[in-house]
């Protein structure tokens, strides 16, 4: 199967004869064309994935075949070609026109190889991005992601802008908003996608295996290692690594991962040999990064090098009109996974669902989406399926739990009595609880363990309590066994 296909457009056939020849004989489909007019009509119907065009030829020059381009197909990507160039041509073609690349005669034809193989792998990304934007206009969704409100849209572009390029990107927005599906989408619109994706959450790993997990060990590093393991560099080579929560990796840790991010090299626990990577990193929090870093958690330098695009997801709270059009995805979704004959939500529902607040935004939505679909015997999940009681009585009732404290009260106390009191709302279920705390799973225990030891509670006051009914609840072994996910 071809690489892809090249339209080469050159006026002179010795050139345009060696090209085709060695197109081919690197995989490639090619078609050949002796101006830009002629080059424009074998585009319509050859369709390339990019064009290696010469500048000076008669009819219509590179420069205007790139123009023409750049309005009917912009997803081809434009190579251009000429015996006569200097430097500010060069700069004209790829800032001002947009044009892939500019190369000289005579080409190197090493260099050209390298060229083409980059602009195929971008005109594929960006021809995958024009198909996601007729999605988005259809049936509003994106990549992983689905919504057509305004704040989605404006991801939406920002993800398209950033997903074809290697640079780093901070992943911002409060727990459930679909962080780690903005990574997936990012990494299938990327070069990168045919390779893996290998996500990790920093505070589900405990600190003494956080090195291991992230850069690997050797055999005999430490005790219990008893063979070679691939860390999370290793195996995400040549693809993208997602680190989750990563306001939440010690900071002891966070000036080895930031040589790894300048230096592009890793060396395994216990080993002593660098190893060159080529991994992409996506980070994500739902923590302020500033804050963490006034607070000392997070390193200054660490965050400059993440943070070279910033992409905020939305809470569920701004973008109501989503969902219906997210909650129908979602019973299609489970309703395939649990084989349950649900197919549409009846407008009680989607009422229901709308006045909702969604504190636990996304996610929450499909817990409660996954237990109706489980629970609905016919084809329409109706209102009294998504509860044993309407859904904005539940907001209600959830704001009556009050907790009130005497001016002067201490912060550490203030702190103590919120956590306990959450822990008694949500029948200690701590991942629910760090949840709406907004603070780590990984954070929470440290502080409950700090109270037993402290003998403020006991360890009976915490241990987890039977779900009721009318609340779907997550078992603290979900987040756990999140904790590599993707690999």
């Amino acid at each position: 199967m071809p690489k892809g296909r090249i339209l080469i457009v050159d006026d002179e056939p010795v050139i345009a004869d060696t090209l085709r020849e060695l197109l081919e004989g690197w995989g490639y489909e090619t078609a050949v064309a002796s101006d830009g007019l002629l080059g424009l009509a074998a585009v319509e119907e050859f369709r390339p994935s990019v064009v290696v065009s010469d500048v000076y030829m008669p009819n219509l020059d590179g420069f205007g075949l790139l123009r023409e381009m750049r309005g009917l197909h912009p997803e081809t990507a434009v190579i251009l070609l000429t015996g006569q160039g200097t430097v500010e041509m060069a700069l004209r073609a790829i800032q001002e026109e947009g044009a892939f690349h500019y190369l000289e005669k005579p080409i190197d034809f090493a260099k050209l190889r390298l060229v083409v193989e980059r602009a195929v792998e971008y005109a594929e990304a960006r021809r995958e991005n024009l198909a996601l934007r007729l999605q988005l206009r259809d049936r509003g969704a994106f990549g992983e992601l689905v919504g057509a409100s305004e704040p989605m849209r404006q991801v939406y572009a920002l993800i398209e802008q950033v997903a074809p390029s290697s640079a780093s990107v901070l992943l911002t927005g409060e727990s459930g908003t679909g962080k780690e599906l903005c990574a997936r989408t990012i990494h299938g619109l990327s070069p990168r996608k045919n390779n893996a994706f290998v996500a990790i959450n920093c505070s589900a790993i405990p600190e003494t295996l956080m090195e291991s997990e992230l850069f690997g060990h050797e055999r005999g590093a430490f005790t219990g290692a008893a063979a070679r393991r691939l860390g999370c560099f290793e195996l995400a080579n040549a693809g993208t690594l997602l680190l989750d929560e990563i306001s939440e990796m010690p900071v002891s840790l966070q000036a080895k991962l930031l040589r790894v991010l300048e230096d592009r090299k890793i060396r395994r626990l216990g080993g002593s040999a660098e190893l060159s990577v080529d991994v992409r990193v996506l980070a994500a929090t739902n923590r302020d990064p500033e804050e963490a870093v006034r607070r000392g958690t997070f390193r200054e330098d660490l965050l400059y090098r993440l943070n070279v695009i910033t992409v905020e997801l939305p809470p569920l709270r701004r973008r109501r009109e989503d969902i219906p059009l997210l909650a129908q995805h979602l019973v299609a979704q489970l309703a395939e996974r649990h084989v349950r004959p649900a197919k549409l939500l009846s407008p009680s529902a989607v009422e229901a669902l709308q006045s909702h607040r969604w504190p636990g935004n996304v996610r929450e939505l499909r817990n409660v989406i996954e237990r109706a679909v489980i629970i609905c015997s016919g084809e329409v999940i109706e209102r009294h399926h998504l509860a044993p009681y309407p859904l904005e009585q539940r907001a209600q009732s959830r704001g009556e739990d009050t907790l009130t404290l005497p001016v002067g009260t201490p912060i550490e106390e203030v702190e103590r009595r919120m956590i306990l009191r959450t822990l008694q709302k949500t029948d200690n279920n701590k991942t629910r609880a760090a949840e709406l705390l907004q603070i780590s799973l990984k954070t929470l225990h440290n502080k409950l363990r700090l109270y037993r030891e402290q003998g403020l509670i006991s360890e009976q006051d915490t241990a987890p309590r039977p779900a009721r009914q009318h609340e779907p609840i997550d078992e603290d072994a979900d987040a756990l066994s999140a904790a590599r996910r993707g690999q």
